[in-house]
């Protein structure tokens, strides 16, 4: 399993956000600028995450974006899953039903080895918050451990 590039940039943006929180309402210019991302593939991945509930964009004059919910209440895993559209390692579990995708589901010997897999890296992301980020950047905490 890859994260993709929006992948990785939208966590920084939701980080980013979630750091100046106090200081209101955010540009995308603002937001390309701090992050050194280019604002039209921001464009790309705002739509994303203001769609899955986690930012609220204002429009118009002194407009911008800000976080929907608490940093406490948002993980890895809400950002990964917007941007990636799955966190699967394998085609034959995103569909949630394996038997579904493939007809040797009840023969193959490493169906269960991708399930493990599955539930590791959806438990790990599940368990960080863009707070235990934020903490850990800040020198809090040398690795995440679950």
């Amino acid at each position: 399993m890859k994260i993709s590039t929006k992948g990785r940039y939208a966590l920084r943006i939701i980080i980013d956000l979630a750091r100046h929180d106090k200081d209101g309402l955010t540009t995308l210019q603002t937001l390309a600028d701090r992050q050194d991302i280019s604002k039209k593939y921001l464009e790309q991945i705002v739509p994303l995450l203001n769609k899955g509930g986690i930012l609220i964009t204002e429009r118009g004059f002194g407009g911008g974006y800000r976080l929907a919910k608490s940093p406490d209440d948002i993980t890895a895993a809400d950002i990964l899953k917007l941007t990636e559209g799955s966190l699967e390692p394998v085609a034959c579990l995103e569909s949630g039903d394996p038997e579904s995708f493939c007809n040797r589901t009840a023969d193959c010997p490493t169906l269960p080895v991708w399930k493990g897999l599955s539930k590791v890296i959806n438990e790990y992301l599940e368990g960080i918050t863009i707070t235990d980020i934020i903490n850990q950047a800040e020198g809090a905490g040398d690795d995440y451990v679950i």
